[in-house]
C-alpha cells in the first residue's frame, strides 16, 4: 500500500468508526457565518499568535503552527484576501517572506493518529476557508477562556516580592476600610505604579516602556499604544507580559483600584492653590453669618447666607446693614474663595441648587 492509499484508509477508517454520530451534520441553530468571516476568524488567530510569540509560525513548531503557516502562506497568495484584511494586518504579516514548509510525503512518515494526519497536510487540505470550520470549538472552553490561561501562564515566580508584599497587604487593608474603591476599569486608568484587580488577584503596574505608534486606516490614522510592561501580583509572581494584553485582560474581566484616600486630597491641595498668570479670576465665593438681634432670625439655628461678588467680599458687605439681601444687619465673615476660569455666578446657583436638593 503506497503513502496516499494509507492516509486514505487511516482516514475512511475515523469516519467509519463514530459510535456517538460526532461526525453526523445537524441542522445549524446559529446563523452559517460567511467566507469572510470565517476567513477574518483565522487571520485574527495568526495575528494573536504573532502578539503572543513575536515571530512568526514554524513549520517545526507542532501541528498548530504549522497549520498557522499553511494558512499564512495560502492568505499571502490571493489578492483579494490580502485586500479584505489589509485593515487587520497590523503587523505587515501578508507582507512578510515566510519560511519553507519542508515537503512531509518525500519523508515517508509513518501515520498512526489524528495528530500525524494534521501534521503531514502536505496538500494544505486543512488551510481553505471552508476547512477553518473545522477548528471552531463550540462545546468548549471560549476565546476568552484561553486568553486567561494565557494571561496566567506568563507569571513566573518575583525574586525580589519582600519589596512589594507589604504593600499589597496595605492596598488590601485600604479596600476592606473603604481608604480605596474598585472603579470601572478603562484604558485610562492603565498607568505605571497603579493597582489592579484581576479575577479576584491584585497587581500593580510596576513598570510600562510604552511605546506609540500611527496606524493608517481606511476610515483614518490611530494610535496604538504597545509595549512590555513589568507587572507585579500579589501571589508573588510577575509578568512582563505586553500593555496591549494587559489591557484586554483587565477590560474583560478587572477593576482599576483607586488611589488612597489622603493621595487624593494632596492632589487636590496641590492644584487648588495652582495658579498662574494664565489663570482669569472670576470673582467671588463668600459664607456669611447674620449679627441680626431679631429674635426670629436669631432663633435660626445655623443660618447661612451663600453669595456671589464680583468685587472683594469686605467691600461688598461694608453696607449689609442698610440691604434687605443681609436681612438689615451687621455680618459675618466665614469664608471667601476666589475663583477663576469660570461663571462664580453660575457657580453660585449650582451650589444653591445642591443644598436645596439635599436639605
Amino acid at each position: 500500500m503506497d503513502y496516499k492509499d494509507k492516509k486514505q484508509a487511516v482516514l475512511e477508517a475515523i469516519f467509519a468508526d463514530d459510535p456517538m454520530d460526532l461526525l453526523q451534520v445537524r441542522p445549524a441553530t446559529t446563523p452559517a457565518r460567511t467566507m469572510d468571516d470565517r476567513l477574518v476568524a483565522a487571520f485574527q488567530e495568526i495575528v494573536a499568535f504573532w502578539e503572543k510569540h513575536h515571530r512568526l509560525p514554524s513549520a517545526e513548531g507542532g501541528i498548530q503552527e504549522h497549520q498557522f503557516l499553511s494558512r499564512l502562506r495560502n492568505l499571502q497568495s490571493d489578492p483579494r484576501k490580502v485586500n479584505l484584511l489589509q485593515d487587520l494586518d497590523v503587523h505587515g504579516l501578508l507582507k512578510m517572506d515566510l519560511p519553507p514548509i519542508e515537503n512531509t510525503i518525500a519523508n515517508e512518515k509513518e501515520i498512526g493518529s489524528l495528530d500525524d494526519i494534521f501534521a503531514d497536510d502536505s496538500f494544505s487540505f486543512f488551510d481553505d476557508d471552508t476547512a477553518a470550520e473545522l477548528f471552531d470549538l463550540k462545546h468548549v472552553g471560549q476565546t476568552s477562556d484561553r486568553a486567561e490561561t494565557d494571561f496566567v501562564a506568563q507569571r513566573k515566580p518575583c525574586k525580589d516580592f519582600e519589596q512589594y508584599e507589604a504593600v499589597f497587604k496595605s492596598v488590601q487593608k485600604d479596600l476592606a476600610g473603604g481608604k480605596r474603591k474598585l472603579l470601572q476599569f478603562k484604558e485610562d486608568n492603565l498607568r505605571e505604579g497603579k493597582f489592579y484587580v484581576h479575577n479576584g488577584i491584585l497587581l500593580l503596574l510596576e513598570q510600562a516602556a510604552i511605546e506609540e505608534k500611527e496606524e493608517d486606516y481606511k476610515s483614518g490614522g490611530r494610535t496604538r499604544k504597545d509595549g512590555r510592561t513589568r507587572v507585579i501580583f500579589e501571589n508573588g509572581t510577575e509578568s512582563n507580559m505586553l500593555y496591549r494584553s494587559l489591557y484586554k485582560a483587565l477590560l474583560a474581566n478587572g477593576k482599576a483600584v483607586s488611589d488612597h484616600d489622603y493621595e487624593i486630597a494632596e492632589v487636590l491641595a496641590k492644584n487648588f492653590n495652582l495658579v498662574t498668570e494664565a489663570d482669569e479670576e472670576s470673582g467671588y465665593i463668600y459664607i456669611l453669618r447674620s449679627k441680626s438681634q431679631n429674635p426670629e432670625i436669631k432663633a435660626l439655628k445655623n443660618l447661612y447666607k451663600i453669595g456671589y461678588s464680583t468685587t472683594p467680599v469686605m467691600e461688598r458687605i461694608k453696607n449689609a446693614a442698610k440691604e434687605p439681601t443681609y436681612l438689615m444687619a451687621e455680618v459675618e465673615l466665614v469664608s471667601e474663595f476666589k475663583c477663576y476660569n469660570l461663571n462664580a455666578q453660575r457657580f453660585e446657583q449650582l451650589l444653591h441648587n445642591f443644598l436645596r436638593r439635599s436639605a
